[in-house]
């Protein structure tokens, strides 16, 4: 991470940090750029992704009919939390058949991704900067961000990934009749007048959902992050003050985050299934 055979300044630290592994192979500029991939959110997503699919295969493969063990009760009770949710907003139980589940794995998924900000903040960058050294490369630009959802494009892929299901629901109740019907008729009513209102109100919905559904993922997981940069940054200086700040600051706001973490996975399960199950109910 050093630059020109010097220590990086605070400011160095941080954005080091906060730079994405990306196809570039430099630092990105702008915060929407269609070319670029961050290559570390697609790698952490879809291997915690795997994870999860692993855990919940696993905990369905030895569940018994007797006394459940503690990852068994733990499964079962996260399974009838989401079933009982499902319930109360998801009234076609041909649809919760599928969503359910789906709700399941996503707040799994996002909190295991969510839980990597717990991981020391130096732990897997370092790592990555000596493969990179050994690489030939110049550990400067070994870039590593470890949360994926605290990256804005995988959080709006996540949201935009809930809109096509609501789309999906929204033809498969209604029809595509019934449903561009809606599209022009909803919420004002049908008088050829209001149409082109209709129209745009319901698409405004659809965007706003869908953006602000990843963006309070990602706000909140960002600054969870950059809170646990800023108290690493105590670690570094080379006083007793600066260790015991940055031990007890990281241990208090460690387990404060957790809360967070949680929340923020249960959060997004809420509103996938609030509005999937909106695209059930007719205007």
């Amino acid at each position: 991470m050093a630059t020109e055979g010097h220590a990086p300044t605070a400011s160095e630290y941080v954005i080091h940090h906060l730079t994405h592994l990306n196809n570039t192979g430099h630092a990105q500029e702008n915060i929407i750029d269609w070319s670029v991939i961050n290559l570390d959110s697609m790698f952490y997503s879809v291997v915690i992704g795997a994870l999860t699919v692993f855990l919940l295969w696993l905990a369905a493969r030895k569940a018994t009919s007797g006394v459940p063990g503690r990852f068994q009760g733990i499964v079962e009770i996260l399974v009838d939390m989401v079933a009982d949710q499902a319930k109360g907003i998801v009234h076609s139980a041909e649809s919760r058949r599928f969503v359910a589940p789906l709700a399941l794995t996503v707040f799994v998924w996002i909190f295991l991704m969510n839980a990597m900000d717990l991981l020391p903040v130096d732990l897997l960058p370092r790592i990555w900067e000596g493969m990179y050294a050994a690489g030939g490369g110049d550990p400067a630009h070994a870039y590593m961000r470890v949360v994926a959802t605290a990256d804005l494009s995988a959080t709006l892929g996540m949201s935009t990934g809930v809109l096509l299901l609501c789309l999906y629901y929204n033809i498969k109740i209604k029809g595509v009749g019934g449903w561009v019907h809606e599209l022009f008729t909803a919420p004002f009513g049908s008088h050829p007048l209001l149409y082109p209102i209709n129209f745009a109100m319901q698409i405004i919905e659809f965007v706003a959902k869908t953006v602000s559904h990843g963006m309070r993922l990602f706000g909140n997981m960002y600054a969870g992050e950059l809170i646990f940069i800023l108290i690493a940054l105590l670690g570094s200086t080379a006083t007793v003050f600066g260790f015991l700040g940055h031990v007890i600051a990281g241990s208090i706001w460690a387990i404060f985050h957790i809360l967070i973490i949680t929340l923020q996975a249960f959060i997004f399960m809420m509103l996938t299934l609030v509005y999937v199950g909106q695209a059930h109910e007719s205007h």
